[in-house]
Formats: C-alpha cells, structure tokens, sequence
C-alpha cells in the first residue's frame, strides 16, 4: 500500500509537470507570437518613412556615394531609391548648372521610376498627380546654394519689391518644388504644409518634397549625425533646452522673441527643463552649459559663447538652430557660421540660411518645436515652421528623425533614477493642474526623487514670474542635489541674480565668493566675477515675494 501510494504520487507529480510544461510552453509560444507581432506592428509604422524617401548623392564628390549607401541601410531604404548625380563639388552653383545637372535629372528619375503619377493641364503643362515620395535625404557633396541669375530666365515673373526683387536660394528649398515645374525663380513661393499639423502623407500636394540634407564640415560628423539620430529615438533625446533670446523689440524683430518665449512654455509642459536668457547679449563664453539636448538663440553672426569652449559637446542627437542671415552660407568651416559649427560640436540637426531670408521666412522656432515635440519627424516639423519655398533656408539632419515620437506613452511608475524621465512623466501628468497646485506638489515629488534639474526650473519659473523669493528657495535645493561643478556654478548664478532681485545682495555675494574659492580656475570664473561685481551696485527697488525660507550659507563643494 505504501509503494502504491508512492508510485501514484510520482505519476500524478508527473503529469502536473507535464501539464505545467505544456502550459509553460504555451505562454512563452504567446509572448514570441506577440513579440513578432509588436515588430510587424513597428515595421509597419517605419515602413511609409523609408519607402517614401529617396537619397540623393553627388557622384563626383568624395564620400557622398558611401554615405549614402550608409544612410539608406541605417533607414532601411531600398537601393533603388538611392539616386545618384553628376554635377559640380562646389557650394555655390548657377542657375543653369542647377536646371542642368539637379533638377532635369530628378524629374526624370522620379517618371522613370514611377515615384509620380502625372497629367497635362489646360495649358499643357505637367502635374504632378499622386506621389510616392516625400522625403529627399541629400548626402554631403551635393552643392548647397544657387547664386543670383539676374533677369532673362524663361517664363520668371519679377516685382518689385524687395523679396520680389531677389532670385538666389537655397538647392534644398528650390528641391522642395521640384513638383511644381515653376520657372519663377524670383521672389518666394508660398508653402502649402505651412503650420499644418498632419503627416506629409495626408497632405493633398502630391507636388511639395520635404528636402533636408546629411551634411557637415567632417563625414565622419555626417556618420554620427546619423547614428546619434536613430540611437536617441530609441533611448530619448534627454536633457535641458538652452534658449537665447535678445530681448529686441525693435519694429520687426519681436517676433523672434516670442517665438523662443512661446517655445519655452511648450518645454515646460512637457517636463524639459529650460535655461532662458532673455538679455540682449547671447549666452556668455564660459557659461555652464551642461545636458544641452535643445538649443535656440539669436542673433550673433558667427558661433560664440560656451560653444567655443574647449571640450563642449552637445548631448548626443542633441537640435540645436541660432537664426542669422548667414548661419549656412557654408557647411565646410567648423567655425564659420552656426550650422556647421553647431554639428561639429556634436549637434545632430539644425536649420539655417544660405543667403538674407528676412526674419519672417526663416523657421518659426515655436511651430517648430510644438511639431518636433509631438512626434512628427525632423522634416515635418522644420517644413511646417516655413512660410515660403524656393527661398533661403537649409534643413541639416535625418528627415526621419523623430527624437519625441514615444513621448506620448507615460509611465505610471516614473524611472527615478533618470532626472529628465522623472521630469517629463510627472509634467505631462499634471502640469493641467492649476499653479498654485502645480508647483508645491512639484516641488515635494522633486524633492523626494533629489532631482535637481527639476527643481532648477521649478525655480526658473518662479524668477520668470516675478516670484525672486520662491525662487531662491528652489535654486538652493537644486544646489543641495547637484555634485557636478558646472551644474552647481550654473545654480549659484541663478540663485545670487535672484538674491539681486530681492535688493540682497550680500547673500549671493557669498555664494559667489564661496564658488570662487572653490573653483577659481573655472571657465565660469569671469562670470561669477562680472556678477559679484554688479551685486556690488545696489538694486533700486526690491522685488516683491517676501523672504526666502532656505539660506545659502552652506559650504560649497565641487
């Protein structure tokens, strides 16, 4: 009896582990199965993008095939989509060297290859019906800009007015009409995706190409363009958005002002901490710009500030786009311009101008980042911030780049342990709340997650608001988080100008004094310095916001 029972048991114990197996088997059948299918699903989403870009290379310029065949299979896009050109290695082209060896040979690849379907109009001209591209990836080597042409072009209208009155643009902008067959080389076109807040797909201009170009002083800068581009949309573009504004509000020029002022409220919805300077001067050479994944600013002529120092390097896929007239007259110097400068410092993309564009045609920096910010690709976004085509502007970067397409899924349980995720989750969550509810409870999740980024912009926001009290509060805390020394020189700035405000002086002139000692031979030291000076003037009035609870009298260590 007792065997029997042994045995019987041991049978039973087997078929339990039999069944358990199976079901085992089953579930692990069922996560592969979803697995595959999640891949399917990505494919799907991935696939319109690259069957509907073409990349387009210079065959007499050294690298250009290469990238390009690098860039096709980075993307997934298929060879007979990479088209090759035979025109000239220079920058700057005419006008019929541009008809001639760019704009003929594309149309007819595009018939050839069926990418348009086409039909005659009334006055028999071509028109473009449906197509199946919309993206155009020019690779380094193909030329930049075409040089004024002057009168007697065939079928031109020319005005009289002072962007009627002007013909040069930029290769990529004149690209993007390619569909048009406009010989209106005069003047500027208006675009038809302006402020459109739908995929390029979904667009009724079959005509419209959204151009950009892989382009950079180096081609090993274009290869890490790339590379960084497609490793942040799987990681997340994370870190601060420095935004340089210049204070002008002289006629015509406001609105580049509230462009970045628009664009910085955008940012705080959606957690990314911003540094905003609103001076007339643009960020000082030794600032401390730390995590720069976001960068806008205006108006200085060539690239300066922290930008110059030894060793800076901007997060890695980091946008970052300074408006002047001639940010991209050329992309070959790494220290001429902003474009080319910008993407040797280890930017990914940016936007510039070949030639004057005015203010108003250039990118609509907070149509721009509203639309980056949203999930719409790098070109998308750019084209949508663009009033006219044919025009100045260049669009330096991935087209497919999406560094925010998974910024709509949240998690519940933010990731601590990274301060910019943190941030984000919990600002999209609950930055509809009112401010009187927002910023404590901010303030109290910051503080429990010792996110200093965090509350440096909780604090940000009050100086903004007039709060200098509140602020200092917040400025000390983040300092109590931070152990990096450019992040703590950056706060303790913050914090003594807040301290100014307040008609305090002293307290941030001890902070400023305790940072000297500390690092004396810091980049930021002239800064600190130039502050401590003025901290010396006293302030005319003080700043309302009562008096701070924190105290800055704590020692400083770097």
């Amino acid at each position: 009896m007792r065997v029997r029972a042994v045995k019987d048991f041991k049978h039973s114990s087997t078929k339990f582990q039999l069944r358990k197996l199976a079901l085992l088997m089953r579930y692990w059948r069922f996560c592969f199965l979803l697995l595959l299918l999640s891949l399917a699903l990505v494919a799907r989403a991935e696939q319109p993008l690259a069957a509907s870009t073409i990349v387009v290379y210079n065959k007499f310029a050294d690298d250009s095939a290469e990238l390009a065949r690098f860039y096709a299979k980075q993307r997934g896009i298929a060879s007979d989509h990479i088209v090759g050109l035979s025109c000239s290695n220079s920058e700057e082209i005419s006008r019929e060297e541009y008809d001639a060896n760019i704009a003929d040979p594309l149309r007819e690849a595009f018939k050839e290859n069926g990418w348009w379907m086409m039909r005659e109009n009334a006055e028999h001209q071509p028109v473009v019906v449906t197509t199946a591209i919309r993206f155009v990836a020019l690779m380094k080597g193909v030329p930049l800009k075409i040089k004024g042409y002057g009168d007697g072009y065939a079928g031109d209208v020319r005005g009289g007015g002072m962007i009627d009155s002007r013909d040069e643009a930029s290769v990529d902008s004149e690209l993007a009409t390619l569909g048009y067959f406009s010989r209106q080389i005069h003047g500027l076109l208006s675009n038809p995706y302006h402020q459109r807040f739908e995929p390029i797909a979904t667009l009724e201009s079959p005509a419209l190409l959204l151009v950009c170009r892989l382009d950079a002083p180096t081609s090993a800068i274009v290869r890490r363009m790339i590379t960084d581009s497609i490793a942040a949309e799987k990681k997340g573009l994370w870190g601060r958005a420095y935004i340089d504004g210049s204070h002008n509000t002289s006629p015509g020029f406001g609105i580049g002002d509230a462009w970045l002022a628009d664009t910085r409220k955008q940012l705080r919805k959606v957690g990314v901490p911003v540094v905003y300077d609103d001076s007339p001067e643009i960020f000082s050479d030794g600032y401390p710009m730390t995590d720069c994944a976001l960068y806008y600013g205006w108006y200085a002529g060539n690239i300066a500030g922290p930008f110059n120092q030894p060793g800076f390097r901007f997060a890695p896929g980091a946008i970052a786009i300074h408006i002047h007239s001639f940010s991209a007259a050329t992309l070959r110097d790494p220290n001429a311009g902003w474009v080319g400068p910008l993407l040797a410092r280890g930017a990914a993309a940016s936007i510039g101008n070949v030639y004057e564009p005015y203010l108003q045609f250039t990118v609509e920096l907070n149509t721009f980042n509203d639309h980056l910010l949203h999930g719409f690709t790098f070109a998308e976004s750019a084209y949508s911030a663009l009033l006219g085509l044919s025009w100045m502007s260049v669009i330096v970067g991935d087209p497919l780049y999406r560094p925010y397409s998974d910024w709509l899924q949240i998690d519940n349980d933010p990731d601590v342990s990274s301060p910019w995720k943190f941030y984000h989750d919990y600002a999209a969550r609950n930055f509809s709340n009112s401010a009187e509810q927002y910023q404590p409870q901010a303030r109290q999740a910051a503080l429990r997650a010792r996110n200093g980024p965090m509350l440096e912009d909780l604090g940000s926001m009050e100086a903004e608001e007039g709060k200098a009290a509140s602020a200092v509060n917040y400025f000390a805390q983040a300092r109590s988080c931070y152990t990096a020394r450019d992040d703590l020189l950056r706060v303790i700035l913050e914090e003594a100008e807040a301290w100014k405000k307040l008609n305090k002086p002293s307290h941030g002139l001890d902070l400023l004094r305790m940072a000297l000692r500390a690092s004396p031979s810091a980049p930021a030291a002239p800064l600190l310095k130039k502050l401590e000076q003025e901290l010396r003037q006293p302030s005319a009035t003080p700043a309302p916001g009562g008096t701070p609870k924190a105290t800055p009298r704590v020692r400083i260590r770097f």
